[in-house]
C-alpha cells in the first residue's frame, strides 16, 4: 500500500515563529512513518523562503524557542532545497499547517492551498479568518448568545475615556485582536498604566480589545472531528510565570500547572464541553481547535478566544487533552490527517 505524503508547514511570517517551528518538529517526529511519508517544510521569517529539509536534519536543529527576540533563522540559506508551491503539488497527497498566528492561522496559508487544490489539516478559510480576528469572532458568539467578556474595541485614535465609561475603573486585559499565544497582551490595575498597555498592543495591529478583568478558573477544551465534533477533557490551567497563560507560561517547562481533568463538576464540565462545540460549529470549523474559557467566579462559563492551530509543542495543551482521551500523540495526528482526507 502506498504511503500517504504528508508535507508540514511550519515558522512562517509571524511573532509566533519560533512556535511554529516546534509544533513542526514535533509533528515530523511523532507522524508514523508506517503510513507517512514526511516533507518537512520551513518558511523564512519573511516569509519568502520556503526550504524542504529532511526529517533527520530538522530534528537534530538547535530549540528554536531560544532564537526568540532575535532575527536568526532556523534554517540557514542555501542548507537546504529550496521548495515552491509547484514542488509541494506534485509531491504532497496533504499538508499538515504547523503554523500559528497571522500568515498562517488566519486564512492565507489556507486560501493559498485551496487555489493550489491541496488537501490540509485545519479549518478552512473563513472558520481561519475568523478565529483570528477576536472581535468578529465575538460579534458571531454574541449573535449566537455565547457569553464573552464585556469589552471595548480600541483604535489608536479613541479616547481612553471610552474604556472607563464602558468597563469602569480597572483592572483590565489587554491584547490585540489579531494575535495567538498572549502576544502583546497584559493585564492594567491602575488607570495610568493603560496607554503603555495599549501601546504594547498596537505594535501587532490598530486594533485591541480592552476586556473586563474577570476572576475565575482558567479552562480549555480541544475539540477535534468535522460534522460530529468531539469535546476532549477539559484542561485547568494555573499559571506560575506570571498573572495570565502568557507566552512564558505557555512555553516553558514549569510555566503552569495544567490538570486534567479540570476541577470542576460533572455538570459544569458538560456545559464547558457544550459550549466549547457550539463555539467550534458556529465559525464552521474542522479538523481540530481549541476553545479557551475563564469561569467567572469559577461557576460561569465565558468564551475568551478560539485557537483554530492550537499548539502541537510538548508543552501545549492539545496533546494533553489528548492523551487524557486515550489518544497518544501519533494517533492525535492520524485523526487530524484523516479529518482533512
Amino acid at each position: 500500500m502506498k504511503k500517504l505524503s504528508v508535507a508540514v508547514l511550519m515558522g512562517g511570517k509571524s511573532p509566533e515563529y519560533e512556535v511554529s517551528l516546534v509544533s513542526g518538529r514535533e509533528v515530523v517526529r511523532y507522524l508514523d512513518r508506517k503510513k507517512y511519508e514526511v516533507l518537512p517544510i520551513v518558511i523564512s521569517r519573511t516569509g519568502k523562503r520556503w526550504q524542504m529539509i529532511s526529517s533527520d536534519k530538522l530534528l537534530t536543529l538547535p530549540d528554536p524557542l531560544r532564537l526568540k527576540g532575535t532575527i536568526w533563522e532556523i534554517i540557514k540559506k542555501g542548507e537546504a532545497e529550496t521548495t515552491e508551491l509547484s514542488q509541494i503539488e506534485k509531491q504532497a497527497d496533504i499538508v499538515f499547517i504547523a503554523m500559528h498566528g497571522p500568515n498562517g492561522e488566519d486564512g492565507s496559508v489556507q486560501g493559498m492551498l485551496e487555489l493550489a487544490g491541496l488537501k490540509y489539516t485545519g479549518p478552512g478559510v473563513l472558520a481561519s479568518a475568523l478565529g483570528m480576528d477576536k472581535l468578529m469572532f465575538r460579534k458571531i458568539l454574541k449573535a449566537e448568545k455565547i457569553p464573552v467578556p464585556k469589552f471595548v474595541a480600541f483604535r489608536k485614535d479613541d479616547s481612553l475615556k471610552i474604556v472607563f465609561e464602558k468597563l469602569g475603573n480597572p483592572p483590565y486585559f489587554i491584547k490585540p485582536h489579531n494575535q495567538g499565544s498572549s502576544v502583546g497582551a497584559s493585564i492594567v490595575k491602575k488607570k495610568n498604566g493603560l496607554s503603555k498597555a495599549l501601546k504594547l498592543a498596537f505594535e501587532y495591529g490598530d486594533l485591541a480589545l480592552v476586556d473586563e478583568y474577570i476572576v475565575g478558573k482558567e479552562i480549555t477544551c480541544g475539540i477535534i472531528g468535522n460534522d460530529k465534533p468531539i469535546a476532549l477533557p477539559l484542561i485547568e490551567i494555573r499559571p506560575l510565570k506570571g498573572e495570565f497563560f502568557n507566552y512564558e507560561s505557555k512555553y516553558t517547562e514549569s510555566g503552569a500547572e495544567e490538570i486534567v481533568p479540570a476541577r470542576i463538576s460533572i455538570n459544569l464540565t458538560k456545559k464547558v464541553q457544550d459550549i466549547a462545540v457550539k463555539v467550534y460549529r458556529a465559525i464552521g470549523c474542522k479538523g481540530f481547535s481549541r476553545v479557551d474559557f475563564i469561569l467567572k467566579n469559577n461557576r460561569y462559563p465565558i468564551v475568551l478566544e478560539i485557537n483554530t492551530i492550537p499548539g502541537l509543542t510538548p508543552m501545549s495543551l492539545l496533546p494533553k487533552a489528548a492523551k487524557a482521551a486515550g489518544y497518544s500523540y501519533s494517533q492525535l495526528l492520524y485523526k487530524i490527517i484523516k479529518y482533512a482526507i
